[in-house]
């Protein structure tokens, strides 16, 4: 029999144990598999097979390379199955969070859920708007018809009445791409009344958003979706409770959506053997900065950094041991210098060890010519422009660390002030509704972790320029013999 995309992978128990350790032998019922882990990523075991557009975003092209492929079945299946499989393949949510997504599915289905006459709403982010990342807007370019599939199992699973797709603003022909899927699956009866012949009724809605970084979180972007701002909610009542128009609704990342179909036509066990243990499967990793082929790849989870940067960017520019730094999760995690990232794994708990995290699994690559502090400024001019201002630590904490990031930049401060600067994020981290407050922290944590005496160096130079320490705030040390006014004890 030929191996197609749709087939290929799809192993049964008995496949699995006869070839244990690579001997074929007799299945038997009692030779049950234990997950074993593989090593190194095949292309066949990718999900993602258009990342790179070789072939139309169409659904005759989708169907040629698996999608829509015993869909109906996995359907008819039932929640509690479809909900197992996911689990048991060890999925954790792809947006950042890195929270399982079985259980998160199964808070849908509460006791007596289905005596609740309310609609149901799965709602997938696809707002992406976290500096680094361009994994989503691939998979809406290239294989929107996972993501409409995605939908309707995802929305099986959690026995949702309809899937409404959050897309950013500026993603226009994102969103072009995806409303043609969405009208040619509605066209051949996939999704709609009685979805793929399985006499379940499931609608995708496409709504595009209006360009606020805050809506990337579920309760703000649920508040966008409403038509109120976009500002986050107080939790609890979380949103399988009370969520999109007051109904039981899911959020979830498109990443997160998009991979759940191919996990169970596979067997969750498939793709939990890619991975360490508690962070299994394939990731999609966005690799920018300082690299000589910058892209957007499906790869393995806990891959070596360094082989993940060597194998498919072509390198650090000008060579490993010019790398500084790397940024390994989007914006919003700590940066990692070179001594670290020589032995780091690409993995949740691994980055976590690490005092950073995987977040969108954007990869920020820095060579040696970066001025990490004035990167980092940056970051913070970023995220005070994005607070929303519904908490004071964030509204007033993201002006604050930003003017002083400025002044570090330039080196107009006192040495002191970077142990203030450390105390004013651990105020902030913790204490917001949403975690744009720990966003705008973390960045600043890890430039002070490892990149403290390139900050005393600045200050050091500009007090030798200038002829004598800063005062607090940044005035010149001889601001007071200029008649201007500064603080008591100066």
């Amino acid at each position: 029999m030929l191996s197609t995309p749709a087939t290929r992978g799809l192993r049964t128990s008995s496949t699995t144990s006869a070839l244990k350790n690579g001997v074929r032998s007799m299945a038997t019922v009692q030779d049950a598999p234990p997950v074993q882990r593989q090593r190194g990523l095949q292309d066949q075991d990718r999900i993602f097979q258009n990342l790179y557009g070789h072939h139309g975003a169409d659904l005759k092209s989708a169907k040629k390379y698996g999608d829509w492929y015993k869909t109906k079945e996995m359907i008819l299946k039932g929640h509690e199955w479809l909900i197992s499989e996911i689990k048991a393949s060890g999925l954790r949510g792809r947006g950042g969070a890195g929270f399982p997504s079985g259980m998160k599915w199964s808070f849908m289905n509460f006791k007596d859920w289905d005596k609740d006459t309310k609609p149901r709403y799965l709602v997938v982010n696809a707002d992406e708007g976290e500096p680094g990342t361009c994994k989503d807007r691939e998979i809406m370019r290239k294989d929107p018809h996972k993501l409409i599939e995605g939908c309707l199992v995802a929305g099986r699973a959690m026995n949702c009445t309809a899937a409404y797709i959050y897309i950013r603003g500026e993603f226009y022909h994102e969103a072009t791409v995806l409303q043609r899927a969405i009208q040619e699956a509605y066209k051949d009866g996939l999704i709609g009344k009685n979805a793929c012949g399985s006499g379940y009724d499931f609608d995708v809605f496409l709504h595009r958003g209006m360009g606020a970084y805050v809506c990337g979180e579920e309760t703000s972007l649920i508040e966008s979706l409403e038509g109120k701002p976009g500002k986050p909610r107080l939790k609890p009542p979380f949103p399988a409770a009370v969520g999109l128009f007051g109904c039981p609704s899911t959020v979830a990342n498109v990443e997160t959506i998009a991979v759940a179909p191919t996990i169970i036509r596979r067997g969750g066990n498939w793709f939990n053997s890619f991975g360490r243990e508690r962070n299994s499967g394939t990731k999609l990793f966005c690799i920018s900065g300082h690299v000589n082929n910058p892209c957007t790849v499906e790869e393995e989870m806990s891959i070596p950094l360094k082989e993940l940067i060597e194998k498919h960017a072509g390198g650090v520019t000008g060579g490993w041991d010019n790398l500084k730094a790397i940024i390994p999760g989007g914006s919003s995690t700590p940066i990692l210098p070179k001594s670290i990232c020589d032995e780091q794994l690409m993995d949740f708990d691994a980055l976590k060890d690490s005092q950073s995290g995987l977040g969108t699994a954007a990869v920020i690559v820095m060579d040696q010519s970066t001025d990490v502090v004035r990167a980092i400024a940056r970051l913070s001019k970023f995220y005070h422009h994005e607070s929303c201002g519904q908490c004071t630590p964030c509204r007033e904490g993201s002006k604050w660390t930003e003017q002083i990031m400025h002044r570090f930049e330039q080196g107009r401060a006192r040495e002191r002030e970077i142990d203030m600067m450390q105390e004013l994020t651990k105020q902030v981290e913790g204490h917001t509704i949403c975690a744009l407050g720990e966003a705008f922290a973390w960045p600043i944590q890890g430039l002070i972790r490892h990149f403290r005496p390139e900050l005393e160096a600045r200050i050091q130079a500009t007090a030798k320029k200038s002829g004598g320490e800063m005062l607090a705030g940044g005035w010149q040390h001889d601001a007071g013999k200029h008649g201007m006014l500064i603080s008591p004890g100066q």
